[in-house]
């Protein structure tokens, strides 16, 4: 079993940044993707962003990537979403998710392909 906490979240002005944090415990995540997906107020989960087992791989929901940056730190088991130039509409609970399938990397961003989720870190970007 896998458990994951997430941390970093908070309140911020619009226009700032935050960095969030996920540090996996039970087992080592190092040859697991990493993800993470937000859900805001009413709405479903939706998948931000993902990085390879190995780090040389991410891809983001569309044009994220200019203000996410998602990285792991292996020898932490730990995987991290910095966020930048926040807007209100990125408010929601973070969560991060890891993929149990060893030295394999998907583009899929569906909730389904991860095995196990964080209880989440909440968000709020004020205009």
């Amino acid at each position: 079993q896998i458990q994951l906490v997430e941390s970093g979240g908070g309140l911020v002005q619009a226009g700032g940044s935050l960095t969030l944090s996920c540090v996996a415990s039970g087992r080592s995540v190092d040859t697991y993707q990493m993800a993470w997906f937000r859900q805001a107020p009413g709405k479903e989960r939706k998948f931000v962003a993902a990085i390879s087992w190995d780090g040389f791989t991410t891809h983001y929901i569309d044009g994220l990537h200019r203000r996410f940056t998602i990285s792991r730190d292996n020898a932490k088991n730990a995987g991290y979403l910095q966020m930048s130039s926040l807007e209100p509409e990125d408010t929601a609970v973070y969560y991060c998710a890891v993929r149990a399938r060893p030295y394999h990397t998907t583009d899929s961003r569906a909730r389904e392909e991860y095995d196990f989720w964080g209880q989440g870190t909440r968000v709020t970007v004020s205009s």
